[in-house]
């Protein structure tokens, strides 16, 4: 990897310059293109869909041609992945920590379902991007604003994003067939098992948190902010 070049890329609107070819002809292509290209694949096909090839296809260009501006694959994904984090503006309520920590949380639980493949990236492939950064220093300051403690605050909340909006992602794409077999699975269980109930008497009983059973992990991130919030000693 030349980390110059890739921290270049990631920082181009952030005070660096891109970096140039030494020689051959001057560059044609602009990377945000290139690199919304890419995203608009990973969105519609999965990140497995994203190469080199398929994106230069769009542009009638050769893998080899994309080199020059994004670098290796993976520096592909980690300059693919910083750009398509990039935080929406808000205003923070600043009247509670919890109503802080449910609107930081929504925002960025929005920013994982547009681009559900973000949540497949681990945390050990951080872009060190400037968008990743943006999050991060937004949570600590609200964290500050209230004298909350840091840790374990950030891993819980990140975590819980994570996880609540790749379910969020998951029921989006399960189609009526898809949910048709969840249920005749679970008629044929209770047919199977007839004291089923009487064995899980509370898991049983648990009634739908949300109308809609699509929209229960939103519901569920909301819950967990304000546990966590209220469990918190701040001022």
């Amino acid at each position: 990897m030349d980390h110059e070049a890739h921290v270049r890329r990631l920082w181009r609107h952030r005070g660096t310059t891109l970096p140039t070819p030494r020689r051959g002809p001057r560059q044609q292509l602009d990377l945000d293109d290139l690199l919304d290209a890419g995203i608009a694949i990973a969105d519609e096909s999965g990140l497995a869909a994203v190469s080199t090839r398929a994106i230069a296809g769009r542009f009638g260009k050769t893998p080899m041609a994309l080199y020059p501006y994004v670098g290796t694959k993976e520096e592909l994904l980690a300059l693919m992945q910083d750009h398509a984090c990039a935080m929406p503006t808000w205003t923070d309520p600043a009247t509670t920590l919890a109503d802080d920590l449910q609107a930081w949380s929504g925002a960025l639980f929005d920013v994982y379902v547009a681009h559900p493949w973000l949540a497949s990236r681990p945390w050990s492939q951080a872009t060190q991007g400037p968008c990743e950064q943006d999050w991060l220093e937004r949570l600590l300051q609200i964290l500050a604003r209230w004298r909350a403690p840091e840790t374990p605050t950030v891993t819980m909340l990140y975590a819980t994003i994570r996880a609540c909006a790749e379910t969020t992602a998951s029921y989006l794409h399960m189609d009526h067939r898809g949910m048709s077999g969840w249920l005749a699975q679970a008629e044929e269980t209770t047919r199977q098992i007839p004291d089923y109930a009487d064995r899980y008497p509370l898991s049983t009983s648990q009634q739908p948190v949300t109308a809609n059973w699509q929209d229960a992990p939103r519901a569920a991130l909301t819950s967990a902010v304000d546990l966590l919030a209220g469990a918190l000693p701040a001022r």
